[in-house]
């Protein structure tokens, strides 16, 4: 894709009087567009709009989208960080358009929106996920037993569950996977939200799967690829230490302990 130019500016309508006397400032919004029907080139676009800082990214979006350009396309769904469908680039970082407060990025410059790195871009901030979801499934992120179906509840205790506890907190927002340059340069890595997900499973003390996510992993597009840049770590918004779980996995390949 061509450098991105820059658009002429969509700009909101002037605030009424008393304006000095609100909380709201005016802040602009510098959004990398894309729309392959109308053109091969990205473009960035400024919006001016008037918000209270303590609103966060996903508000200014909508206020642009609802008042100002309704051709804007972005993901979103339930706007308090749990689907993480709305994972973007922000200011240059991954993170949650719905976890981003406006006050936290120095409003008084350009705030830069761009679709995450890595997958391929299908119109302004919206990405192909489906090479993201099959790396996930190819883990098998599910739970595997062998034998009859039990007869009761498998019972698991307190410290068995902390084993694994840090990466059921994974909501596939690609943010951890888009951040990682080996993924940027090659799309075949199956990336940290998978591997996340298969260790979820692989240290479950209820889990008769392990060796089979292990075989998966130890191929050349698995857990070796990783670099341990700590870029998936910094870009989780949901704080799980993606890092030292790949490195556990890569640690249970070696010894065949998990």
């Amino acid at each position: 894709m061509a450098t991105p130019t820059l658009e002429k500016s969509g700009k909101a309508p002037e605030p009424e009087a008393g304006f000095a006397d609100s909380p709201y400032i005016t802040a602009t919004f510098r959004i990398r567009r894309f729309n392959p029907e109308v053109s091969e080139e990205a473009q960035w676009q400024d919006f001016q709009i008037s918000i209270d800082p303590k609103e966060r990214v996903l508000d200014a979006l909508h206020k642009i989208k609802w008042e100002l350009d309704g051709t804007l396309t972005f993901r979103r769904s339930c706007a308090h960080g749990i689907c993480g469908s709305d994972a973007m680039r922000i200011n240059g970082k991954n993170r949650l358009a719905c976890k981003t407060l406006i006050k936290d990025l120095s409003p008084e410059k350009p705030i830069t929106v761009e679709a995450i790195k890595g997958l391929t871009v299908l119109k302004d901030l919206v990405v192909d996920m489906d090479p993201f979801f099959q790396a996930y499934r190819d883990v098998m992120p599910f739970l595997i037993t062998k034998g009859n179906e039990p007869t009761r509840e498998r019972l698991q205790s307190s410290e068995d569950r902390e084993r694994f506890d840090d990466t059921t907190k994974c909501i596939l927002c690609a943010a951890c996977t888009s951040s990682c340059p080996v993924f940027w340069n090659d799309g075949q890595y199956f990336g940290p939200a998978a591997i996340v997900n298969a260790h979820r499973f692989i240290f479950d003390s209820r889990d008769e799967g392990g060796e089979q996510r292990l075989e998966i992993l130890n191929d050349r597009d698995g857990v070796w690829r990783c670099r341990t840049t700590f870029n998936c770590t910094d870009a989780c918004p949901r704080g799980i230490e993606v890092t030292k779980a790949i490195q556990e996995v890569k640690r249970a390949l070696i010894t065949r302990r998990f």
